[in-house]
Order: C-alpha cells, then sequence, then structure tokens
C-alpha cells in the first residue's frame, strides 16, 4: 500500500468520511504547495502537545502552557452547581454553552450505545459518570447546596434515544438515593435532530422546556 492510500485510510476513519470524501481529501492535500502540508502537520503535533482531556468532565481543553488537568468551567465556582448537563461530545458542549443559557456542569460521555449493542458500558464513561457524581455529591464541590438535576441532553435520533434510556436506568438508583432530578431536552427539538447542527435558540428554548 502506497503513501497515497495509506493516506486515504486514515482519513476514512474520520466521524462520518466515507471513502469517496477521504479520497477529495488527499487530492485536496496534493494540489496544495509544500507549506501546507508542513502547516497542517505541525498544527496537528501542537494540538495532540497543548490540548488535553479534563480529569473531571472528559472534554479536551488548551492548557496553554498551564500544568492544569482540570478544565475552566470545571474550575469555575461561580457556575450553578445544582445542575450537571451529560452530552455525548464535546462539539454539543462547544454548541450549547456558546448560547449563553446554560450556567451549569457538564459531563462528556465520549459516544453513545447503538440499539442492541451487548457492551453499552464499553462504549461511554459509564464508570466515570457515576465516580463523578457520588464524589461531586459527597463532597459538595458542584456547588455550597449540592447537585439537584441531572440533564441529559442527546441527539433526537434513535441511537441518542437508547442512550438516554440506558442512562436513565443506570442513574435512577444514585438519583433517587441522593434525591436528584434526571430531566431531558424539551420542546425545541426535532426528531432526528443533532445538536450538533442546532441553532442557539432552538437549543435555549429546549432547555427552557426540559422535563
Amino acid at each position: 500500500m502506497d503513501s497515497t492510500a495509506k493516506l486515504i485510510e486514515l482519513f476514512k476513519e474520520f466521524p462520518g468520511i466515507g471513502p469517496r470524501q477521504a479520497k477529495r481529501f488527499v487530492y485536496f492535500l496534493l494540489t496544495r504547495p509544500n507549506g501546507y502540508a508542513s502547516e497542517l502537520s505541525k498544527l496537528i503535533g501542537e494540538v495532540k502537545s497543548h490540548v488535553v482531556c479534563c480529569d473531571t468532565c472528559f472534554r479536551f481543553f488548551a492548557r496553554n502552557g498551564n500544568p492544569v488537568t482540570t478544565c475552566p468551567v470545571c474550575r469555575d465556582e461561580k457556575r450553578d452547581g445544582k445542575t450537571l448537563m451529560i452530552v455525548s461530545h464535546d462539539v454539543d458542549f462547544e454548541n450549547i454553552e456558546k448560547t449563553g443559557s446554560y450556567n451549569g456542569y457538564y459531563f462528556i460521555l465520549g459516544g453513545t450505545v447503538p440499539i442492541l449493542e451487548k457492551n453499552p458500558e464499553k462504549r461511554i464513561r459509564q464508570k466515570d459518570l457515576l465516580e463523578l457524581i457520588e464524589k461531586k455529591v459527597a463532597r459538595g464541590t458542584l456547588a455550597t447546596e449540592g447537585l439537584s438535576e441531572i440533564i441529559i441532553a442527546l441527539n433526537y435520533n434513535p441511537e441518542g434515544e437508547n442512550t438516554l434510556t440506558y442512562l436513565s436506568q443506570i442513574l435512577r438508583p444514585l438519583a433517587e438515593k441522593h434525591n436528584i432530578k434526571i430531566s431531558t431536552l424539551g420542546r425545541g427539538l426535532s426528531t432526528g435532530t443533532e445538536l450538533e447542527y442546532s441553532d442557539s435558540d432552538t437549543i435555549k428554548n429546549a432547555l427552557k422546556n426540559r422535563q
């Protein structure tokens, strides 16, 4: 396999990218000046060196030279500690955060649970989520008043609905034990909608009307 074919195979591993799109990426790179490919390679290396995964919510963030392992959002004591929002990916966090309509904390699942999945705990950060809830409730560090609501904010598609059902089941014992409400995004998001592509007003309405 030559370098072109290897690069196509690598691009095919990107989310939502098929063989045809992967080939287009490669041929696009071949038409660019040498400096373009060098700059791209350099930036990829810098991203891997400077961006780390938060040890609390598990989203990626730039440390900017600081030795911290917890992201600015999780370190912000002014945020509403009574709420914890669960989202699938970093892009969902970014889309919700930019609306300015939510001021609590987050947890990034790192994926979803496909329908008929036999080992759902391996597809998401289930253990880390349960440990975070127990730890934060015990320490009272999500807020002085304590955690009172978990918002499950997932895509309105079959895989998202399946993940919602699974999360509701595993979180119910903790919620009942600590008197925590479990809510989901309400009207505003239609069936089949992905948070990544939802506009700010739609997300605001969905948060406002959560159930």
